[in-house]
């Protein structure tokens, strides 16, 4: 079966996103927005407006990377909010057509965990449910 979901972020997202979210908007040179813009202040918010908002299925690829892109930070940081991973996580295996992608992604099953985002454990548990549902 083909997977018709979106594998990039497109501009057309990017400037909706910003719009609704009140984040900077891509400029001329942006590849890496949907990094750019993560904000481990924002987690919550970031969730639940993509639990709650009316979104398209390429808003919701985009805002997942946010997310998960905050959320790595987080870790980053040594601050671990275990509700705010149930959460992502949920949204994660319930969406994992949309975001299969970025799973794998962040998986970096080529790479040790060790040498790997902080993040990409969490990721490959999030792989190991969607693979055996």
């Amino acid at each position: 079966m083909e997977n018709n979901y979106p594998k990039y972020v497109t501009r057309e997202v990017m400037y909706a996103l910003a719009e609704k979210l009140n984040l900077p908007e891509p400029d001329e040179f942006s590849q890496d927005w949907q990094y750019e813009v993560a904000n481990t202040s924002r987690i919550d918010e970031f969730l639940f407006f993509y639990e709650n908002g009316q979104l398209e299925c390429d808003e919701k690829f985009v805002l997942m990377i946010v997310v998960i892109s905050s959320f790595n930070d987080l870790l980053s940081e040594k601050e671990m909010e275990f509700t705010i991973w149930e959460q992502i996580r949920r949204n994660l295996v319930r969406d994992s057509e949309i975001h299969m992608n970025t799973i794998l992604y962040w998986s970096r099953l080529e790479e040790e965990v060790e040498d790997s985002w902080e993040i990409t454990p969490y990721m490959r548990e999030v792989l190991n449910l969607v693979n055996l549902q």
